[in-house]
């Protein structure tokens, strides 16, 4: 440090950092690049982040500036270094101070993180004092959104405020040489959370070894509940047949696939194929399950992803998972511990009362978990992340979006795959999964997480801007919000201005939103639209050819209806010769008489309805038991060696027309050609994919436009996608898709949130109806 005979003039100066910066190691970290360039002052947190003060050589401060940037911690996010200068005081040393709290709440609360693999070394190593211990972490690793209940993030704001540190953890929290320097969950076997294990019963379990029996019980066949970070799982030996049986006729979860966690990497690539990129998030500090191509041969149980090409693979993210998996040392089910369309259950008396009858037994621990988090899903497309489901791991990190949000905004979300976002400054804050709004508890935990993070990051919202379905929950919730002015936004318009903010553009663009269902400004079902949009309006520029939904509702848990109403659309009473209509005869003619007068049959322009009846019609799926059931299905036959492709004609109206009846047309001509349902299943997806190619063709000769942007829950189908990216870059377009929020409905409350914000900032564009 330099002395104070030393000639060189010192300065100092007021430093502020914005971003994820509290809860990752980064006053520690300031403390340590003091010392190295011999700076004097302090650093601490406040309700906006991290403040400091510095003072040394001014060569020697604009290093050290520069480094808080350039060298932060792994966890942290740098957005700002703001700095300004101060009187030098002639200072010596370096301190960590008090947090203070009070003003405004800008501070960015950090999401959970994998443990690190110094912790990971800790738990099995023999000599060291958290051997075997179940919720070892530092300041790299470990709970941090799911704990805390206030900012700034301190011990005292998160449920480990209940366990005092005893001397050897505060000795290590005091030390800054230590890893543990100012981690805020720091704890040990002495002072921190213990594990629990209950029998099926509820009651306590006399056993030594919590872990052990637990592992013993999984390899006898048994179904086990396990209180993760944000939340409990279900676990059943991936390879036992009888035992995943078991796990689904329990749960009452018939085909959808269920996650594996594999207990190291390598045991995960014997299970799927693994990219690079897939791996890299498969074994980050995210740790998210990551969908791959599965192995043939690969050792789990048929109902585990019953005729599913794709698994789902996660590695151990707490020390508890890594003490499961490496005393069971073979690949476990990990999937939500809930009933059927219920949120994770989190509270342990919920837990024991919720999975009775479920589990056979329940290892659980004391420390509470404030956030119910999902784990998160992602696919990797064309090397780079696509999200299915954004939650532990990335929430509630902000997306910063392109212009500032004029007034702060509560952005309601969907009715299916709920989140929302609350969005202040440059910042939206995409809440975690929260699930499908269709009871009281997920209503009950979509209230309760709005609340928290309206507290925690200091939104006061004067716009909530909602869905236009009037029965949605998450549309009635925002029209009793009497402090904020309500600014509806359509579904698909929400969808394109999600991919948007994603990719941090404000458009115009051609915006092709395909998904299942989504409320129109025309009263019709739309889901098959071609948008000419940008953030503040759209013009609707043309849609798949509406077709009736017999049934209503009914149709998206039966696909065949769907079937009915194309075919009888296109063949009247003259049907062709098929299955599906075999399959179905006695109910055949009502239900196409539902279609053919419009009784309780609305029509749609969906795309994710011209997959169904496509589905049905190629023997693939009649009937769903979860949603998207018959498409993810069809895209699983496709045969990926074949090029053939369907054609759509297209009506050049005042709004553009895709033909999906030529679609369904041309397939049952193939299948009474005698083609097999994965060729049916290739031509018409490569035909989808040329019409959209066409389309937006003849929207760019209309608008000059000649960028695409790819949203809503249809564009999951990696196929699909594929073969829709292909074909509008060989045509000259460049193509917008998702890579930071999902294109299914998880990104629908983003999309609302910059669209309030867009047309605050200027008018929309006239929108056709």
């Amino acid at each position: 440090m330099t002395s104070a005979a030393d000639p060189v003039p010192r300065t100092r100066i007021r430093i502020r950092v914005e971003g994820i910066v509290q809860g990752v190691g980064f006053r520690p970290f300031v403390h340590e690049l003091a010392d190295e360039h011999g700076i004097a002052g302090f650093v601490g947190n406040d309700s906006a982040g991290v403040f400091a003060e510095a003072e040394g050589a001014p060569s020697a401060l604009e290093r050290f500036v520069a480094d808080l940037e350039r060298r932060a911690p792994p966890l942290a996010r740098v957005e700002r270094v703001v700095t300004e200068p101060r009187e030098p005081r002639g200072e010596r040393g370096f301190r960590i101070v008090a947090s203070v709290g009070g003003a405004a709440r800008q501070a960015l609360v950090p999401p959970d993180a994998a443990t690190c693999a110094a912790c990971v070394r800790e738990v099995f190593d023999p000599s060291a004092r958290r051997h075997r211990y179940a919720f070892t972490n530092c300041t790299d690793c470990g709970p941090r959104f799911t704990i805390v209940t206030d900012v700034p993030y301190d011990r005292g704001n998160t449920t480990m405020a209940a366990f005092p540190m005893c001397g050897d953890c505060a000795r290590e929290y005091a030390d800054p040489r230590d890893r543990r320097f100012h981690a805020q969950p720091v704890c040990c076997p002495a002072c921190g959370p213990a594990l629990r294990l209950l029998g099926p019963d509820g009651r306590a379990a006399a056993v030594a070894d919590p872990v052990g029996t637990a592992a013993r019980w999984l390899l006898r066949g048994r179904v086990l509940a396990v209180k993760g970070l944000g939340g409990y799982h279900l676990a059943a030996l991936a390879g036992h047949e009888e035992a995943v049986a078991a796990l689904r006729a329990r749960k009452h979860r018939e085909d959808k696939p269920f996650a594996v966690m594999a207990p190291d990497a390598a045991a995960a690539r014997a299970l799927v194929h693994l990219e690079p990129e897939a791996e890299r998030l498969l074994t980050g500090a995210r740790a998210p399950i990551v969908l791959a191509p599965r192995r043939a041969g690969a050792g789990v149980a048929a109902a585990v992803a019953p005729g599913s090409r794709w698994l789902g693979v996660m590695l151990p993210y707490t020390p508890l998972h890594h003490l499961l998996l490496r005393r069971v040392a073979r690949p476990v089910v990990l999937t939500s511990g809930n009933r059927s369309d219920e949120p994770i259950a989190h509270r342990d008396d919920d837990a024991v009362a919720g999975l009775a009858g479920i589990a056979d037994g329940f290892l659980l621990h004391d420390r509470p978990i404030h956030v119910r988090t999902d784990d998160s899903v992602v696919r990797v497309f064309r090397g780079r992340p696509y999200p299915v489901r954004r939650s532990r791991g990335y929430a509630p990190s902000p997306v910063t979006v392109r212009g500032r949000f004029p007034r702060p905004v509560l952005a309601c979300g969907a009715e299916l795959k709920n989140t929302f976002c609350v969005a202040k400054g440059d910042r939206a804050f995409l809440s975690h999964h929260i699930g499908d709004l269709e009871n009281y508890e997920t209503l009950r935990s979509y209230v309760e997480g709005i609340a928290h993070f309206r507290r925690v990051f200091d939104v006061r919202p004067e716009v909530v801007a909602h869905d236009l379905h009037p029965e949605y929950l998450s549309t009635k919730y925002a029209l009793e919000q009497a402090d904020a002015e309500p600014v509806g936004v359509q579904h698909h318009h929400a969808h394109i201005a999600s991919c948007l903010a994603d990719n941090g553009v404000c458009g115009p663009v051609i915006g092709v939103a395909f998904d299942g269902l989504g409320y129109g400004d025309d009263g019709v079902l739309w889901g098959g639209e071609l948008l000419v949009a940008d953030l503040a309006g759209y013009e609707r520029a043309g849609h798949l050819a509406a077709v009736p939904m017999p049934g209503g509702a009914a149709a998206v848990r039966e696909p065949w209806r769907m079937a009915a109403a194309y075919l009888d659309a296109l063949y009247g009473g003259d049907l062709p010769d098929l299955d599906v209509v075999r399959r179905h005869r006695d109910r055949w003619a009502a239900v196409a008489a539902m279609a053919r007068t419009g009784t309780n049959a609305p029509l749609t322009t969906s795309a994710g309805r011209l997959f169904d009846a496509v589905s049905a019609i190629a023997g693939v799926r009649d009937a769903v038991t979860y949603e998207g059931q018959a498409a993810v299905e069809l895209e699983q036959r496709v045969y990926l060696g074949e090029h053939g492709a369907y054609r759509a004609g297209l009506a050049e109206r005042p709004r553009l027309v895709i033909s999906g009846h030529d679609l369904v047309r041309a397939a049952v001509d193939d299948l009474a050609a005698g083609a097999d349902a994965g060729r049916v299943a290739a031509r018409f997806h490569n035909g989808l994919a040329r019409a959209v190619a066409d389309a937006a063709d003849v929207l760019r000769q209309r608008t000059g436009l000649r960028t695409v942007a790819l949203s809503g829950g249809v564009f999951q189908n990696l196929v699909l996608l594929e073969r829709v990216v292909s074909g509008l870059e060989e045509a000259g377009f460049a193509v917008l898709v998702h890579s930071r929020v999902p294109p299914n409905d998880g990104g629908i409350s983003l999309g609302q949130a910059v669209v309030a914000a867009a047309r605050d900032r200027r008018a929309p564009l006239n929108r056709a109806p």
